[in-house]
């Protein structure tokens, strides 16, 4: 298949059931019908999840900050999760 944007070959990606359409030369990304609303479905289900209120006891969770720690650090989304393999 040939990118519509600059001609160039497209390659196929398949995450969590919906294809994904990437050119090799100008890294445009295609979707077919449909598959916009269900990433956008995904993205809100994992913020959900990833915004769940701390314990209740007080004690440090899982995955929680570390104060010694002076990098900055972005919060990525699902949908930037997606991509990065």
């Amino acid at each position: 298949m040939q990118c519509p944007k600059c001609r160039g070959s497209m390659r196929t990606y398949d995450r969590n059931g919906i294809h994904i359409e990437q050119c090799d030369n100008c890294r445009g990304i295609f979707l077919d019908y449909g598959e916009l609303e269900t990433l956008t479905r995904l993205e809100s289900q994992w913020a959900q999840q990833q915004y769940a209120p701390p314990p209740a006891h007080g004690a440090p969770a899982w995955g929680a900050p570390h104060h010694g720690h002076h990098g900055h650090h972005r919060e990525r989304s699902w949908v930037g999760m997606l991509f990065s393999s």
